[in-house]
């Protein structure tokens, strides 16, 4: 396996101190009969379902990074499959375009957009072929979409980036296991100053870690701000990776929008001023439990565009209950938001007492460009109206003269 893709592949030079032990002869022979169990499974598949080999390969992979999540055994935790296929269906990436991460994990987003792509793909040539998946997205089968002159393509399209060495081999088997022969995963810190990517990619989507702070003598040179917040960071790093016209949604804390620090205003003026920020997406505090409780949004920004207007939408529920367990509920807003996106025109009367609406860029300017829904949500008050007080008290009177009366027919009888 360490020699799979030649002594140059990324896959070669970071499995290359990888271990892998069978400590009991009984274990290995329930590990073969189990896969055993998975070929059949596939076989079955592929002649009543049509699917190609990687589906199942990737499901089982998924479940196995799952349980590694839960078991708290890394200090990272994922991004929810569905909040990573609300993210792909708003950026919309294409086939060609050069996709990254700067902080990839075990590279969920770049599988994201990949599925994304042969989604649009199967759309385009078979459409019966879709399907439904479990939290309502149409999805594609890969063997109706991929040719030999298509894989070529993807194998080129992906690249992820992560500081920590088993997150790198966990997204490479990931991209690997859902039909990326040579996933380009690498093991760098993009904060730091050797990091020189610059105008290269067309699409990021990313949720970088934001609880840090940094040595300011390891941070990249010519940033706009002076601060060491990961968060901040991060955000003026994608916006210069991205190539002109490049499009961005990124997972940011919600303090991010409305601080009133000169860093946090730096660079919230940056998405006004020198991108289009297309969508600001506000999630409640329990979308990334257990692993963390802290309110986040989604910005969504295309570099060098011009901002006329905002879209902003408040997300009150992603499908799950919002406590510890996570359990699937009926209610979510995942697919009222890419609706409401889709169709947001900022001619149209704005409702501002909604959970969605479009902000004016002058707006926004003259809010200290403060990018909060709650900064233009407007609560409206239904007003209540009561009876007279001596209405009231005459009814009362009335109450007790027959409770009275009721009382006193009990205590004859008793």
């Amino acid at each position: 396996m360490k020699d799979l893709n030649g002594g140059t592949s990324p896959f070669t030079k970071h499995m290359a101190n990888a271990v892998f032990i069978m400590p009991k002869a009984s274990l290995l022979v329930e590990a073969i009969k189990i896969i055993e169990d998975i070929f059949q499974e596939i076989e079955r598949d592929a002649s009543e379902g049509g699917q190609s080999f990687q589906d199942i390969q990737g499901d089982v992979y998924e479940m196995l990074l799952s349980e590694i999540a839960t078991a708290g055994k890394m200090g990272q935790f994922r991004t929810p499959r569905h909040i990573i296929k609300l993210m792909a269906e708003l950026v919309e990436p294409k086939l060609g375009q050069r996709i990254a991460d700067p902080a990839c994990g075990t590279g969920g987003f770049l599988l994201g957009a990949y599925q994304y792509i042969l989604t649009d793909l199967v759309r385009q040539k078979s459409p019966s072929k879709l399907q439904k998946d479990e939290d309502g997205f149409e999805v594609g089968t890969m063997s109706a979409a991929l040719t030999p002159e298509i894989k070529e393509i993807l194998d080129d399209s992906f690249f992820g980036y992560d500081i920590d060495q088993s997150m790198v081999r966990l997204g490479l088997m990931n991209l690997m296991m859902h039909g990326i022969d040579e996933p380009q995963v690498d093991y760098r810190d993009t904060l730091s100053k050797n990091f020189n990517e610059d105008s290269t990619y067309q699409i990021i989507m990313a949720n970088p870690p934001f609880t840090g702070k940094l040595d300011k003598s390891d941070v990249f040179e010519n940033r706009r701000t002076t601060t060491t917040k990961t968060e901040l960071l991060f955000i003026e790093r994608i916006f210069n990776m991205l190539s002109m016209g490049g499009t961005a949604a990124i997972i940011i804390p919600q303090g991010v929008l409305f601080s009133s620090g000169k860093d946090f205003v730096t660079i919230r003026k940056m998405l006004i001023e020198e991108a289009e920020l297309k969508a600001v997406v506000s999630m409640p505090g329990g979308v990334f439990k257990p692993y963390a409780g802290v309110t986040t949004a989604i910005l969504l920004f295309t570099k060098a565009g011009e901002t006329n207007y905002t879209w902003f939408y408040n997300m009150e529920n992603d499908g799950y209950s919002l406590d510890d367990k996570r359990s699937k509920i009926e209610s979510s807003d995942i697919h009222d938001i890419i609706e409401k996106f889709r169709s947001r025109d900022p001619k149209k009367e704005q409702i501002l007492s909604s959970k969605s609406f479009v902000i004016d860029k002058n707006q926004i300017v003259n809010s200290n460009y403060d990018l909060s829904f709650n900064n233009y949500f407007e609560e409206v008050y239904e007003e209540m109206v009561y009876d007279d007080p001596k209405d009231i008290v005459a009814r009362l009177q009335t109450l007790e003269k027959k409770i009275g009366a009721e009382l006193k027919e009990i205590n004859n009888l008793i």
